[in-house]
């Protein structure tokens, strides 16, 4: 047995988006789901209470970081990531391959794997696809990622021809390790599809993995800089490639038009850093589009940061106090408005789930747009 299955519930009529359940060993994820980032085992200014009270299923964590910092064993010797950072439901890890990647001045590829120095302190390191497994082994996730290489963007054509190529082969040499060491009952190990914005490249990248039999697979290299168009077209071309039994997540994106964008493209799992990063900077999202707290115009607003959310924060603050915290550097004021934007995240695909258990979830995007302050037809970044 594997140690996630994907069970399919729903399949909306009006756009083909799927309604799911992920079965893990520390739970079960209602699909189309959103991951808050805790990089550093632990997701910035929530505590894990928290967390559970506004929705989170699942949160993910950062190998590369926890690898550096505290380090994978003293992880393992705490019982696990779990345990350590006192959370009981399920957690996804990254391979460490996008850090890795993003230190395109501090490494070297080569076909074992990749040398660099630590953004920490320049010390010389190694990662390589057994070496992730390893490090993730000792994190103890529920699902975890392949070692692969994210092209930039953009890119010509035969660089990311030979990046998927070599990743292909990162992908099985990882795979062998995982079962190998037997670890595939009790930890998930998703493919990463790669292949920037080139159609063949991607259709060569899913058809590779796929015939290695992983539980799940992810989407990678897109919200790397490239226009929202081309991040949609990429899915519609990758996702008829992947098996329908199998869970799918595209890494890194978490703005409201690209989340339900996804899901329409069939999409069941998403992450990102977004909502908690704007929110440190005083920017939240409401049903009304973004408000950026710290302006002026808030100093004598005494109306919450959106009448349409029960969360803690709009319940009990004004926009108003919640500038006061910006201005005068209160730590309360960017908990606060992690807590809105991770709850009103959540609650947008809750929201999702229920239209495509309805069947009207084009009906729900419209509405959504429109009270958001986005075009339908050509949305803008957020």
């Amino acid at each position: 047995m594997m140690a996630i299955r994907y069970e399919h519930i729903k399949t909306c009529r009006q756009t083909g988006a799927r309604l799911g359940r992920l079965h893990t060993p520390h739970g079960t994820i209602d699909t189309p789901i959103f991951m808050p980032v805790g990089t550093l085992a632990t997701v910035k200014t929530m505590t894990p209470e928290e967390l559970a009270d506004i929705g989170s299923q699942i949160i993910l964590s950062n190998t590369y970081h926890l690898w550096l910092r505290p380090g994978s064993d003293v992880v393992a010797e705490a019982g696990g990531l779990h345990k350590f950072m006192n959370w009981d439901r399920p957690i996804l890890t990254d391979s460490g391959g996008f850090q890795v990647f993003s230190l395109s001045d501090r490494r070297q590829i080569e076909e074992t794997g990749v040398h660099f120095r630590s953004h920490l302190d320049g010390s010389k390191l190694f990662l390589s696809p057994e070496r992730a497994m390893d490090t993730q082994h000792d994190l103890g996730s529920d699902i975890m990622m392949s070692f692969d290489e994210c092209p930039p963007h953009p890119a010509e054509h035969k660089y990311v021809k030979d990046s998927i190529e070599r990743t292909s082969r990162w992908a099985e040499r990882g795979l062998n390790h995982h079962i190998k060491n037997g670890m595939d009952k009790s930890q998930a190990l998703f493919g990463i599809v790669q292949g920037g914005e080139y159609s063949d490249l991607r259709a060569q990248s899913a058809k590779d993995l796929v015939s290695m039999g992983f539980p799940g697979y992810s989407i990678g290299g897109l919200s790397v800089g490239e226009p929202k168009p081309i991040m949609y077209r990429v899915l519609e071309e990758t996702i008829p490639h992947l098996p329908e039994d199998k869970p799918r997540y595209l890494m890194g994106v978490g703005s409201p038009d690209a989340l339900i964008e996804g899901v329409i493209r069939g999409i069941d799992m998403f992450d990102c850093v977004l909502p908690t990063r704007i929110a440190r900077n005083g920017t939240t999202m409401t049903s009304k589009g973004r408000v950026v707290v710290k302006k002026k115009m808030y100093e004598r607003d005494f109306t919450p940061l959106d009448e349409q959310c029960d969360c803690y924060t709009c319940k009990n603050y004004t926009k108003a106090y919640l500038r006061h915290l910006f201005k005068t550097d209160e730590i309360l004021g960017l908990r606060l408005t992690t807590y809105h934007n991770l709850y009103f995240l959540l609650k947008l695909m809750e929201d999702v789930r229920s239209a495509i258990l309805n069947d009207n979830l084009m009906d729900f995007k419209e509405a959504f747009f429109e009270s958001y302050g986005l075009n339908v037809e050509n949305p803008k970044n957020f």
